[in-house]
């Protein structure tokens, strides 16, 4: 009988742990690795950011980010880097992420969740609160929708649309044009212009010939693209720039990457600098 008492006592001591762990597991802050720098930004104006250790190359705001151990850039992620922060939460856009990475994650016991990012006003509101409610965090989600519009009001377009190009650079090496269906075209559009580039999507290489036919009114660079090309007179020293309207008026925009492609909750704020710097 004695022996009886002390093994149930033993299973109810176990099962007693065992249920005390997966409450210590369930109340402890979520670990989250996010592969994206507007998911990373969102997490952050959701006032989760102290639950991130870790992200991507992308997510450089707010700056506290670029602190953070990096876990690589898009489609190069792999598993080990991840799974060395211990993460008990991936995030991310379905193009972060390899599918196999993603299996070996899930197997590992890492929740993942990736989401399809939609370039637009209404995109934008719709990964905030998918965010939010992965982190039951809804209750944010109306003032950063409020600011969000608020700040979209105050952008002032120009009278007549000018033509922008947009010039993806890396040096002189590696210089791409956005077409049609990108995030910088859409962002262009908000804020008042019209893509020159068309007649083709995605991003395709920059020749001379092509720039002087698109003969844009405008042209926009990240910040960093026009650094890596000696800033503004070098990029005038480019084939056919001289020979467009932009470069003849020396009209050339410049802003930050994450800011002005990101379609995260600065939006506005990037839709009325765009807006501004067009005029």
């Amino acid at each position: 009988m004695r022996i009886r008492f002390s093994f149930l006592l033993k299973i109810n001591l176990l099962v007693g742990l065992l249920l005390l762990n997966r409450i210590s597991q369930a109340a402890a802050p979520a670990r989250i690795v996010s592969l994206n720098g507007t998911v990373s930004e969102i997490i952050c104006q959701l006032g989760l950011q102290s639950q991130l250790v870790g992200v991507d190359v992308t997510s450089t705001y707010p700056e506290a980010l670029t602190k953070l151990p990096k876990v690589g850039h898009n489609r190069n992620i792999s598993a080990e880097g991840v799974l060395a922060l211990s993460p008990t939460i991936v995030v991310g856009t379905m193009e972060s992420l390899k599918p196999e990475v993603a299996s070996q994650l899930k197997s590992a016991g890492v929740t993942v969740q990736l989401f399809t990012q939609e370039y637009s006003v209404a995109g934008t509101k719709k990964l905030m609160q998918q965010l939010a409610a992965a982190f039951n965090a809804t209750a944010k989600v109306p003032a950063l929708t409020r600011q969000l519009d608020a700040e979209l009001a105050k952008a002032k377009k120009p009278a007549k649309a000018p033509k922008v190009l947009f010039i993806y650079a890396r040096g002189t090496g590696t210089m791409m044009v956005a077409g049609q269906g990108t995030p910088l075209e859409k962002v262009i559009g908000l804020a008042g212009g019209q893509n020159a580039a068309t007649g083709f999507t995605d991003f395709k290489p920059l020749t001379a010939e092509a720039l002087v036919a698109a003969n844009p009114d405008v042209l926009l660079l990240f910040d960093s693209g026009l650094q890596s090309l000696g800033g503004k007179a070098g990029l005038l020293k480019v084939p056919g720039v001289a020979q467009t309207t932009a470069g003849r008026t020396g009209r050339v925009v410049e802003m930050d990457g994450q800011l002005l492609s990101g379609f995260g909750p600065r939006l506005g704020q990037a839709t009325t600098e765009l807006a501004s710097k067009l005029q």
